[in-house]
C-alpha cells in the first residue's frame, strides 16, 4: 500500500517536472524544421521562472473566479494523474476514483472555468476567445463521448488499467480495424482539445485570431504561470492517456520494486518523444483551418469513432 501511494506521487512528480520540457522539444522541433533557431527547449522553465517572480495585476471588473481559475487549472491535471497509468501497468492507490469519462470531465472543469473567467474580465478578445473555445468544446464533447463509449465497447471497461492490458493480450487486438480508427478519433480530439494545428495556433500572437489562447491574455505574474503549467500538465496527461492506455501501451513499470518504476520513466519520455515528432510532422504540414471549417473537422473525427464502434459491434 505505501509503495503504490509512493508511486501515484511519483507519477505526479514526473507529470509536474516534465510537461514544460515536453513543451519546449515540441515548440522547438517545429522551429527546427522551418529553418528557424528557435528557443531552447528549456525556454518554458525559464518562462514559468520570470512569471512567478512578477506581481499579479487584476482587473477591476474581475470577480472571485478570476483568481480562482489558475489554481483549478493547474490542480486538474494532477488529480486525472492520480486515474490513469502514467509509470505503471498495474492500479495504483487512486486508480479506481474515477474512470476514462470521469476523467474527461475533469480536465473540461478546467477550461470551464478558465472560460468563464476570461468573460468577468470585460477584455473584448477574452469573451471573443471565450466563445470560440466553448463552440469547439461543443463540438469535440460528442466525440469525446463516442470515443470512451467504443473504448468501454471493445475492451470492456473504461478503467484506464484495464483498457491497456486489454491492448497489450493479446498482441492481435492492436490491429483490429476498430483501433485503428478509435486512435486516429483520439489523436483528432487532441488537437481540437489543446488548439494544435489545423485547429488553432499555440505560438500565434493576433487576439482576433486566438481561441484557446485568449482565455488568459489578462493574466500575469503568478496567475499567468500556473495557467501556462497547467496547460502543459494537461497536454501530457492527455499524451500519457493516449499512449499508455489506447496506443502503445508497453513500457510500463510491472514490478512493485521502486527500480522497475524508475525505470519506466525514460521509456515513457521516449513514447512521449516520438509522439511529439508526429505532432510537429502534422502542425508543419497543415495551415491552420478557418473558424468554420473546424466543424469540419470535428465531424471528420466524430464519423471516425462512430465507424469504429459500429465496426467492432459488426465484429461481435
Amino acid at each position: 500500500m505505501a509503495n503504490r501511494i509512493l508511486f501515484n506521487l511519483l507519477q505526479v512528480i514526473v507529470v509536474i517536472v516534465f510537461s514544460p520540457l515536453t513543451a519546449g522539444v515540441l515548440s522547438r522541433l517545429k522551429e527546427i524544421i522551418q529553418s528557424k533557431h528557435g528557443p531552447s527547449v528549456f525556454q518554458p522553465y525559464r518562462d514559468l521562472r520570470k512569471l512567478f517572480r512578477k506581481d499579479q495585476v487584476i482587473s477591476e471588473k474581475a470577480s472571485w473566479i478570476f483568481q480562482v481559475t489558475p489554481y483549478v487549472v493547474f490542480v486538474t491535471p494532477i488529480f486525472v494523474t492520480l486515474l490513469i497509468p502514467v509509470l505503471t501497468a498495474y492500479p495504483l492507490f487512486f486508480a479506481f476514483m474515477a474512470d476514462m469519462l470521469g476523467a474527461g470531465f475533469v480536465l473540461a472543469l478546467g477550461g470551464f472555468f478558465a472560460t468563464l473567467a476570461a468573460i468577468t474580465t470585460a477584455n473584448p478578445y477574452g469573451s471573443m476567445g471565450a466563445s470560440r473555445t466553448r463552440m469547439v468544446g461543443f463540438l469535440t464533447e460528442p466525440v469525446f463521448m463516442i470515443v470512451f463509449f467504443t473504448v468501454s465497447f471493445v475492451a470492456g471497461s473504461t478503467i484506464p488499467y484495464i483498457v491497456q492490458k486489454y491492448w497489450v493480450t493479446p498482441f492481435a487486438n492492436f490491429f483490429e480495424p476498430s483501433h485503428v480508427l478509435l486512435v486516429l478519433a483520439f489523436l483528432m480530439l487532441i488537437l481540437a482539445e489543446k488548439g494544435r494545428i489545423p485547429v488553432d495556433n499555440p505560438s500565434g500572437h493576433f487576439e482576433l485570431a486566438m481561441i484557446d489562447e485568449a482565455k488568459a491574455l489578462e493574466y500575469s505574474g503568478s496567475g499567468a504561470a500556473l495557467m501556462k503549467w497547467g496547460g502543459y500538465m494537461k497536454m501530457f496527461v492527455l499524451m500519457c492517456i493516449f499512449l499508455n492506455v489506447v496506443v502503445t501501451p508497453w513500457g510500463l513499470a510491472s514490478g512493485l520494486q521502486v527500480f522497475d518504476v524508475l525505470l519506466a520513466i525514460p521509456l515513457i519520455l521516449l513514447k512521449i518523444l516520438a509522439f511529439v515528432l508526429v505532432l510537429v510532422i502534422i502542425e508543419s504540414s497543415l495551415a491552420k483551418l478557418r473558424l468554420f471549417r473546424i466543424s469540419e473537422f470535428l465531424g471528420s473525427a466524430f464519423i471516425t469513432s462512430v465507424a469504429a464502434m459500429i465496426t467492432q459491434f459488426i465484429k461481435s
